[in-house]
């Protein structure tokens, strides 16, 4: 299936300056750019953001927190938080970020295209209602559900996180809100060392967050198979009218800090499974929404984003889900299983 697919893209992301050694270097994004050239002329509708409003912000960051993000306009090099430096013209691309977010889900919802790839930067789902953290300024995808829900009405948004860091931000958020189904897969031995598998909402929200912990010694197969007999039960059984995607991709075996065994081919193979799974969750299909987070090594991001623009534009993903695998991966399911059956997605 061909989908139509937009994204959005901008030079003046690069502008977000964090010095030579940091991880998340202009230089991410630029070689995505180059990628885009190459491979993909033609085949996307590109979207030039514009900066969000204070008020859309606001929807989910404090006054307090959007000043100290002004004030850095003042200074060559400052910080945000110990992890997250930024330079005079951050305040821009993180204003930008959020905006180009928005945008995508004013394309989808307008059924302008299907499906909606945010390349910004900075990334987004560290970012709490009140600070800067782990390279985040703004939380792009938060703003973003919340902008969905108020403006076109979406009751059910399932967020899947699939970057290896745990995106305690969009979990913080929304941990009492049944309107967002929160779905993190991660390393809780990396930072923020949070999303405990026994952390499953509270109030309203209780049984819609779903943390998965990931062992590091996990292959594609087993990733698979993990989001075949978790996720896919979620979608079937939450009915989401938007699906959106903290597309964190560090957890490839050649990214530095993510320690982990993926190839690229996994995050074709997991948007494919819900390009598949739209058809399946009882609704109209609902738009797909990627917002782009963490990712280290260039080229091993640049050759994962291909990976998903190429399931998105309909190139053939030829892998079927796995029989089996690692009996660890099959204890973990179960366990989930027992903590989640009694929310009734997980029979």
């Amino acid at each position: 299936m061909n989908l139509r697919v937009g994204i959005t893209r901008d030079d003046r992301f690069l502008e977000h300056k964090t010095g030579h050694s940091h991880p998340e270097h202009p230089v991410r994004l630029a070689e995505i750019h180059r990628m885009l050239d190459r491979d993909f002329a033609d085949r996307l509708t590109v979207i030039t953001p514009k900066p969000a409003t204070v008020e859309q912000v606001e929807m989910v960051h404090t006054p307090a927190h959007i000043r100290r993000v002004l004030k850095t306009a003042d200074q060559n090099i400052t910080s945000l938080s110990p992890d997250t430096p930024v330079s005079a013209k951050s305040y821009l691309a993180a204003w930008l970020a959020v905006g180009g977010c928005l945008q995508g889900i004013d394309l989808l919802m307008e059924n302008r295209c299907d499906a909606f790839f945010a390349l910004v930067r900075p990334p987004g789902h560290h970012a709490t209602a009140d600070r800067a953290a782990g390279f985040c300024i703004f939380n792009n995808l938060a703003v973003a559900a919340r902008y969905a829900a108020s403006r076109f009405g979406i009751e059910r948004i399932l967020v899947v996180d699939w970057d290896i860091h745990h995106g305690n931000g969009i979990h913080d958020i929304f941990y009492d809100s049944r309107g967002v189904y929160y779905y993190s897969t991660h390393d809780p031995m990396l930072y923020p060392y949070s999303g405990a598998l026994e952390e499953t909402g509270e109030g309203p929200g209780e049984g819609f967050t779903m943390n998965i912990p990931l062992l590091r010694e996990m292959t594609d197969d087993d990733m698979v198979y993990l989001y075949h007999h978790t996720l896919l039960p979620v979608i079937t059984g939450y009915r989401p009218q938007l699906i959106m995607v903290a597309a964190g991709f560090d957890a490839h075996a050649d990214d530095p800090i993510g320690r982990c065994r993926f190839s690229e081919l996994l995050y074709g193979r997991i948007t494919r499974m819900l390009i598949d799974a739209r058809a399946a969750s009882g609704t109209p299909e609902p738009p797909l929404f990627f917002t782009l987070e963490g990712g280290y090594a260039p080229r091993a991001l640049t050759r994962s984003v291909h990976s998903v623009l190429s399931a998105l534009t309909g190139d053939p993903i030829l892998e079927m889900p796995p029989e089996n695998a690692l009996p660890a991966v099959s204890d973990c399911i179960e366990a989930v299983r027992n903590i989640h059956h009694p929310y009734g997605f997980l029979k």
